[in-house]
């Protein structure tokens, strides 16, 4: 598996760090801005990639790769993806893949008319405790009442949007703001293990600009309500609790970067064993690859859908505020 990169971002260093773990896919080329190319020679050298590009459709046109990894700023992830799928390229997205339903939606058309392979780049989806929770440790706890999740970071571009000086990350342009970038996580990690709820709201403090700084988003199910918490302009510990008629359970650390869960049933606690890729991407870039060389369509739709599915929540609970 050959794979192109747009950006050269954070997030670009830690994938090129993980995919070395992964030997299977093959790093072949790098786009980014022109402002940006002395990040892109300096990533290439470090990681041994042939080419670099400052022409996007260039990339497209000449590189070998059979995937594109997307990995910008929110607001191109829908024109950058369509841009590869039409030039029948595979694609990986950075979440969110998009930030409307539609958007997700044509992304899933145009896949699917010429058989190409679409995935979000969602890690905790793909580990192994998100599988064991989901199949072994739910079921322990009984009716499920309430979820909390909190994904808290303070930015380190918050002071610099306190002066004034935008980063795309708070940039309502950019398709920035705290649900979509932190808050995405819990929204996940909750339609992940119970599905479609019934009604989503979200509450959030504004900045200056309309960007949601922090807030929470409230998902309603039939049983039972699960809220969301996450913060760009605050601290606080990360951690997911499942609250039962029979038990609980609590996971320390946000979901992409699990630090300890423990389960508690009718009075009896235990440490679950964890067992930690030697990257936290490594688990989601090890389950592309196999789905893409087993050539198993069908797995490939199921995350897609769950993407699209995440992509509607999120639209909603933003038109909520």
């Amino acid at each position: 598996m050959k794979l192109a990169i747009a950006g050269t971002g954070m997030i670009v260093g830690e994938a090129l760090q993980a995919l070395q773990y992964v030997p299977e896919i093959e790093v072949t080329a790098i786009f980014s801005r022109p402002q940006s190319i002395g990040k892109a020679r300096q990533l290439a050298a470090q990681y041994h990639i042939g080419s670099i590009y400052t022409d996007y459709d260039e990339m497209l046109k000449h590189s070998e790769a059979d995937f594109v990894y997307i990995a910008n700023i929110n607001s191109v992830h829908y024109e950058y993806g369509r841009k590869a799928l039409l030039a029948g390229k595979h694609l990986i997205v950075e979440k969110p893949m998009c930030t409307t339903e539609a958007e997700a939606k044509s992304l899933a058309a145009l896949a699917h008319k010429s058989r190409l392979y679409v995935f979000e780049a969602l890690t905790f989806l793909h580990a192994p405790f998100f599988m064991q929770l989901k199949r072994e440790l739910l079921p322990q706890l009984g009716r499920i009442r309430l979820i909390q999740c909190n994904y808290s970071k303070y930015s380190s571009r918050y002071d610099r949007y306190l002066k004034h000086d935008i980063a795309p990350v708070f940039s309502p342009e950019c398709a920035g703001g705290t649900l979509l970038d932190l808050n995405i996580y819990n929204l996940n990690f909750v339609i992940g293990l119970f599905g479609k709820p019934t009604k989503v709201r979200y509450f959030a403090n504004k900045g200056y600009n309309g960007i949601d700084l922090s807030g929470a988003a409230i998902l309603q199910y039939p049983d039972f309500i699960a809220t969301c918490n996450a913060a760009k302009d605050s601290y606080s510990p990360c951690f997911d609790i499942i609250q039962g008629e029979k038990g609980w359970l609590r996971i320390d650390g946000s979901p992409d970067n699990l630090e300890k869960m423990e389960i508690n049933v009718e009075g009896q606690s235990q440490v679950v064993s964890i067992s930690p890729a030697n990257h936290r991407m490594v688990d989601e870039f090890r389950a592309f690859e196999q789905i893409y060389r087993n050539k198993d369509y069908r797995q490939m739709n199921h995350f897609l859908w769950h993407s699209i599915l995440v992509a509607r929540i999120a639209a909603k609970a933003l038109k909520s505020i």
